[in-house]
């Protein structure tokens, strides 16, 4: 289902796989964020087999009737304090859609489904 915004002009349908992208693109740029983790469907796996960049990988998007809902899958660096990391990657995504889209997303449930060894340089 499409996210619908209304204004003086008409109406405009926001799907909810852009809302996914936009949410995985802010959520790569917080801090203590390794990686985001695959999906429990099939989806994000296909697309890494064929080699196919996918900044929506690791997000859903749920849209239940005037409520929206969106799950990250995530993977954090080590050392990282997890609930420190959740936080700042609430705000940044729930920051990213109100600016870009004027969704404001009711619930953003972070899922942390690994921790990675990231290698200074």
């Amino acid at each position: 289902m499409a996210n619908v915004i209304t204004n003086a002009l008409g109406k405009i349908y926001i799907a909810d796989e852009v809302v996914a992208t936009a949410a995985g693109l802010a959520a790569l740029d917080c801090y203590g964020l390794a990686d985001m983790a695959p999906r429990k469907g099939m989806r994000d796996s296909i697309s890494e087999l064929l080699g196919r960049e996918n900044p929506g990988r690791g997000v859903e998007v749920k849209t239940v009737e005037d409520t929206l809902e969106v799950d990250l899958y995530v993977i954090v660096s080590y050392g990282t304090r997890i609930p420190e990391v959740a936080d700042n990657l609430r705000e940044k995504v729930k920051y990213t859609l109100r600016e870009s889209f004027g969704i404001l997303a009711d619930r953003i449930n972070i899922h942390v489904q690994g921790v990675k060894v990231v290698e200074e340089k």
